[in-house]
């Protein structure tokens, strides 16, 4: 359980980020409530596709595994990390619609698959992960939309850094047996 919630914060962390990023342009009751719903729909169902396909695969893969799933998640940490340090844009983009919300969080989601992936090969409740990564990802998107009205862009690149770093470690922590 523990493993999980770590990695739920490490992949809540990029919409956080992205929350920030909309924050910063102001924010209303319906806007949050969209934010909410969806990123936690893609943050929960990501991953649950993972899980499946990953504790599938676990039983044909054997023994790799733990290297297969760790191995993973190394490179979606050191993905989020690369792509956080190109990320140069200083502008904040302005409150998005239904349709950009539902772009961005599925977006956001992609290496929520990979996680997902790695989290089947180390025998973890499919409902339990997903549950655990949707309210740790509607809570960090609600903290991030209040924090960017607040703080300002700074924040937004650190955490995303911050969460591709988190992803590394726990890779490297499942790859060698420690998780």
């Amino acid at each position: 359980m523990a493993d999980v919630a770590v990695i739920a914060l490490a992949v809540g962390l990029s919409n956080f980020a992205a929350a920030i990023g909309i924050g910063l342009s102001g924010v209303d009751g319906p806007l949050r409530l969209r934010i909410a719903v969806i990123f936690g729909f893609f943050e929960a169902a990501t991953p649950l596709v993972g899980l499946l396909i990953g504790s599938r695969l676990a039983h044909s893969v054997g023994s790799a595994a733990s290297y297969l799933g760790g191995g993973l998640l190394i490179v979606a940490g050191i993905y989020t990390v690369v792509q956080a340090r190109r990320d140069t844009s200083d502008e904040p983009p302005g409150s998005p619609g239904t349709g950009n919300l539902i772009v961005t969080g599925a977006a956001l989601s992609i290496d929520n698959l990979i996680v997902g992936f790695a989290l089947g090969t180390h025998d973890v409740s499919v409902a339990l992960a997903a549950v655990v990564l949707a309210v740790v990802s509607v809570g960090l998107s609600i903290a991030g939309l209040e924090l960017g009205s607040r703080l300002g862009a700074s924040v937004e690149k650190w955490s995303a850094e911050l969460g591709g770093a988190v992803l590394l470690l726990i890779g490297i922590a499942i790859a060698s047996g420690i998780l």
